[in-house]
């Protein structure tokens, strides 16, 4: 059974979906691709206490990664993109052909760029550690300006956390 909640955030409220005891998805208000009300399943704040401790330590600078049952559905290119994007450190970026590299292709830089821009589970899957091979940013679902306060979040000097509110 689908369900999911709205979870505040410092960068709006999240929308965050699970299927099976496994998120399946976590959208941004006004994402790109977000999917239609009536595919989020019915609303239930029950279930998803320990997303929203997770997030929340994220969001405070306490936490640098989830613990959290993932299950984003793609083809197995995606998925592949999808685990390369899981392995980026928390406060480091890779390009789109850095990418490609270590999928053994640097022509498949474009691909990449697709699959990171179908991420169905923002912030929980870093598709926003990936910028342009100039060093700039480009293409975020969530929009450019989310992207550039998740960096700033995780950029370790100072307490980057107060760059949030």
């Amino acid at each position: 059974m689908r369900t999911h909640t709205i979870i505040d955030s410092p960068l709006g409220g999240l929308t965050v979906v699970a299927e099976d005891n496994a998120l399946t998805g976590l959208y941004f208000e006004r994402h790109r691709g977000r999917p239609a009300a009536e595919a989020l399943g019915t609303r239930s704040d029950e279930r998803f206490e320990e997303t929203r401790r997770q997030l929340g330590q994220y969001f405070t600078g306490e936490r640098r990664g989830f613990d959290l049952p993932l299950a984003p559905a793609g083809d197995a290119f995606q998925r592949r993109v999808w685990e390369l994007l899981r392995q980026i450190p928390y406060g480091q970026t890779r390009s789109y052909g850095d990418l490609a590299r270590q999928l053994g292709d640097p022509s498949l830089a474009q691909a990449v760029g697709a699959a990171n821009g179908r991420n169905p589970l923002c912030v929980l899957i870093p598709c926003h550690r990936v910028i342009g091979a100039d060093g700039k940013l480009v293409g975020y679902a969530g929009g450019l300006d989310r992207k550039r306060r998740l960096l700033d979040l995780e950029q370790p000097a100072g307490d980057t956390a107060d760059r949030l509110f």
